[in-house]
């Protein structure tokens, strides 16, 4: 992987040059970003691979809607089998499968009971979202980068394990390293929170504080609640599963968190079956997960509940099996002064759009 990436390095000055004019084409107006006539907030991050946007995104929805908002989600839906605009849920019912919808906002209309949909072009997307359900806050999954929609609040997710790495391929831009953008594009951000999952707090690196010196910064973590039967929605607690030898399968950017963290919870876990980011199970996958479990002689299968979302549509071929997956949620170190930021925030909004404020 570090030949591949070394010898990608011809492309990095040209991917730069391209992320810089953009950035420079939308800060000078020459590319505008359009509002629409609602309250709008942006989670991203200028990474790839898996920092926790997902986590967050429900994490805010339960928020807006604690505080009296009536939000929805809007995602671009990777690694749907489907194109254009998709309504996945009104608030009431989900109206698609994960297939076409994709495993991510999915799971976040799964699980927060809020109107979603997908589409490749946010504005037009945000638009048809607005007529289609009653709602007044989109929260944006994955948009920092998508400049062309307004937002009142900008947040990006940066995992603190990232921002300590050393070494020039770390820190690069892409196709080299793993940045989007350069770091001074966090200066366009409302607020920065670090995503420490379950790592102890640390101060942030000097090259991120240059950019954020008048900027919020708050600090998040995981904690694991328990562990959830995919087919009989029956909940057990993390003790429960104590010594026991598990098959873990994984389809997530970065399988390691979860499996530290099912470590930590005193879960065997010596045998795994790792996936590809966004694994749209297949039939074939299904057997070879069968296969995995009974050669293991495991006691059961435990994975993600992103993972879960598309494992439970194979029940009949795994209905010999117990398959559980692991409750995580998203913790703010500062909850109260983060719900007072996104509040104010969504209160100053000024502009020729309407006023939600009650």
């Amino acid at each position: 992987m570090k030949v591949v990436r070394f010898l990608l390095l011809p492309v990095l000055p040209l991917y730069s040059a391209i992320i810089l004019m953009r950035n420079w084409f939308f800060d000078n107006k020459i590319l505008k970003s359009e509002k629409i006539p609602v309250n709008v907030i942006s989670v991203g991050n200028i990474t790839v691979g898996g920092s926790g946007k997902t986590p967050l995104v429900i994490y805010l929805l339960n928020l807006l809607r604690s505080e009296g908002k009536k939000p929805a989600v809007l995602s671009r839906g990777y690694g749907r089998r489907s194109k254009g605009y998709l309504l996945v849920s009104d608030g009431k019912q989900i109206l698609t499968n994960v297939t076409k919808s994709g495993d991510e906002i999915y799971h976040t209309v799964s699980e927060c009971k809020v109107p979603g949909a997908v589409s490749e072009n946010r504005v037009k997307g945000a638009k048809k979202l607005i007529r289609d359900a009653d709602m007044n806050v989109i929260v944006l999954d994955d948009a920092f980068q998508h400049r062309w929609i307004a937002r009142d609040i900008d947040l990006v997710l940066c995992e603190q394990h990232f921002l300590f790495q050393q070494g020039f391929m770390s820190h690069s831009l892409l196709p080299v390293g793993a940045l989007r953008e350069p770091f001074r594009s966090l200066t366009r951000a409302s607020a920065l929170i670090i995503n420490r999952k379950f790592s102890p707090k640390r101060n942030l690196p000097e090259k991120c504080l240059k950019y954020f010196e008048d900027k919020k910064i708050f600090y998040a973590f995981y904690k694991a609640t328990r562990f959830v039967d995919i087919r009989r929605k029956t909940e057990y607690s993390l003790g429960e599963f104590e010594g026991q030898k598990s098959l873990v399968v994984s389809g997530i950017a970065n399988p390691y968190s979860f499996i530290n963290i099912l470590k930590q919870t005193n879960v065997d876990t010596e045998n795994q079956l790792i996936f590809r980011d966004h694994r749209d199970y297949s039939f074939r996958d299904i057997q070879k997960i069968r296969k995995a479990f009974y050669v293991t002689n495991s006691h059961s299968v435990v994975t993600t509940q992103k993972d879960a979302v598309k494992l439970t549509k194979f029940s009949k071929e795994i209905d010999d099996i117990d398959i559980f997956y692991l409750k995580i949620e998203l913790v703010m170190d500062d909850g109260e002064g983060f719900k007072k930021f996104i509040t104010n925030a969504l209160l100053d909004r000024k502009g020729d759009t309407l006023d939600l404020r009650n």
